[in-house]
């Protein structure tokens, strides 16, 4: 059996972008994270090691976001390399990343990336 976990609208202050200033001050990141997930026979034995742990996946992901980076692609790539690979329960897993008030030089809400492994 599969079940889908998705984490939602987690959100990061980090140092992503190519102009200098946004490495020296940040800016603020949103993440989804999406996971379809083996799960086998625990919904009814209601194991909890035989499910992926939520709050495991959210250290990582705040673990992982906070490297920094020039690019969105190389943040959520760097996302689903970790979250993958800790969690072998995971067939396949999508992420979302988002830059809220990108420096445009206009009103723009945000910016994202979405990668699939």
């Amino acid at each position: 059996m599969r079940a889908k976990i998705e984490l939602e609208r987690m959100e990061f202050h980090a140092p992503h972008g190519c102009y200098d200033l946004e490495k020296v001050v940040g800016n603020r990141f949103q993440i989804d994270l999406a996971m379809d997930v083996e799960v086998g026979d625990m919904p009814a034995t209601d194991e909890l090691l035989k499910s992926v742990n939520y709050l495991s996946v959210y250290e990582l992901v705040s673990e992982v976001v906070r490297i920094p980076s020039n690019t969105l692609e190389n943040v959520a790539w760097r996302i689903l390399e970790a979250v993958n690979s800790a969690f072998p329960q995971i067939v396949t897993s999508t992420v979302k990343v988002s830059k809220l008030a990108p420096p445009l030089g206009g009103k723009v809400e945000r910016v994202s990336v979405t990668m699939s492994k």
